[in-house]
């Protein structure tokens, strides 16, 4: 039994038939179930509990509510293209990174996936901080749609109960560059981090868990004069795209996204405490509309021909809108960028949506780094794999005399080889 079946049924055999039906399931299935953790601090999860856990954490009811993300009847298809050659060892790259999937787009086909630690392309993975990205995008889906009027609105103006906190100076556009100049730890590591208290944070009665968290951090430094970090201003953004639309976040990202780009499988979103979206965390997902995404975004964020965002959105939102202390990288509306023009989703344990407009190359990997939620070694392994996809790339185009892949194309099944 593949381990992705776990998440799918086996905690239901469990509650229905009880020690019988534990002795009846393989051993394989009974030792990941043992691993499933008991507590909601993710951050301090073992390396085993983390495996069993990032591919059900929808279907844990103890550990998280969610949302379902529709999928339509008929998903758009991924066309295939020819294997990618790259010249590094695609199985040690995965082992490196403990990957869950790892998928390569160019010029809209198909030409790598494959799967590790038993996923496989039925299942979902958590894409943690991921979901940044596709929050970033919902913003400016709202602008488009008139639900925020500008950039420059008060964060305040749409969140009521933020007023008189630190926040009342800080504008939408400096929640999404992260330059609030708010104080903010987001030491993922550290128990007494921003980040990892959140979590457990009991929220004030009748006052969203997000805001009466955020509502009581210090001012650090003027806004707009630094870049830090948080993932407590992600979900500050969520909340607000959803009192400026009216509706649930993950209901916008169907309506705008998840139905009418065709994906695959229905997504989940998990809810924090106080049954909103945990827009900074959390997208269940098929690794292949992972992939979609990326391609939605590579694309202009249209479908069927019209952008669902400003004209000028991706241009802001994927370029450098503040320096973050790194050479060549920046951080734009909730994506990272690079000096070339490339840019990425990122989360933490392994998970990202890497796009590079010149070469028309989309990477989605979903994965559980061994050294914990950042480890730098498999941060930089993972650099040097979208640098060897985009020289594998270039090296093409070159052999061929055009931009783009050879014409030639293979079944599907060879690309995933």
């Amino acid at each position: 039994m593949k381990l992705k079946k776990i998440a799918l049924g086996a905690l239901a055999v469990l509650a229905v038939a009880g020690t019988a039906g534990w002795f009846s399931l393989d051993k394989e299935t009974r030792g990941l179930l043992a691993a499933l953790p008991t507590n909601r601090d993710l951050l301090f999860w073992s390396e085993r509990q983390r495996d069993a856990a990032f591919r059900a954490l929808d279907r844990l009811p103890v550990l998280a509510k969610w949302r379902d993300v529709a999928a339509p009847a008929t998903p758009r298809a991924l066309p295939p293209g020819t294997p990618l050659k790259l010249a590094l060892d695609v199985d040690a790259y995965m082992a490196g990174q403990r990957s869950a999937a790892l998928l390569v787009m160019h010029d809209g086909k198909l030409r790598l996936e494959r799967y590790g630690l038993g996923f496989d392309a039925a299942g979902r993975w958590t894409s943690f901080s991921v979901a940044k990205s596709f929050t970033s995008t919902l913003v400016g889906a709202a602008v488009r749609d008139g639900h925020i009027k500008s950039l420059d609105d008060k964060v305040s103006a749409y969140i009521p109960q933020m007023k008189g906190s630190a926040y009342d100076d800080v504008s939408i556009r400096q929640l999404l560059t992260m330059t609030s100049g708010v104080k903010w730890n987001e030491d993922y590591a550290d128990p007494n981090s921003d980040v990892a208290k959140f979590n457990n944070h009991k929220p004030e009665e009748g006052v969203d868990s997000v805001v009466s968290y955020m509502r009581k951090l210090p001012r650090d430094v003027p806004a707009g004069t630094r870049w830090l970090y948080s993932t407590g201003e992600t979900n500050l953004v969520g909340l607000l795209i959803s009192q400026a639309t009216r509706k649930p976040l993950s209901q916008y990202l169907q309506e705008k996204i998840w139905l009418p780009l065709g994906m695959e499988q229905q997504a989940t979103w998990i809810l924090s405490k106080s049954g909103h979206e945990i827009s900074g965390c959390c997208i269940q997902a098929a690794a292949r509309d992972y992939a979609r995404f990326g391609q939605f975004v590579l694309d202009g964020a249209r479908v069927n021909g019209q952008a669902i965002v400003p004209d000028t959105w991706l241009a802001e939102a994927t370029t450098a809108r503040t320096e973050i202390g790194v050479p060549g990288r920046g951080y734009g509306y909730q994506w990272w960028t690079y000096a070339d023009g490339s840019f990425a989703a990122r989360g933490i344990f392994g998970q990202g949506i890497f796009i590079d407009p010149k070469r028309k190359i989309v990477i989605a990997s979903n994965a559980n780094w061994a050294n914990g939620a950042r480890d730098p070694a498999a941060s930089e392994a993972r650099e040097a794999f979208y640098r060897a996809v985009q020289k594998a790339v270039d090296d093409e185009a070159g052999a061929t005399g055009a931009t783009g892949a050879p014409a030639a194309s293979a079944p599907m099944g060879a690309a995933s080889r």
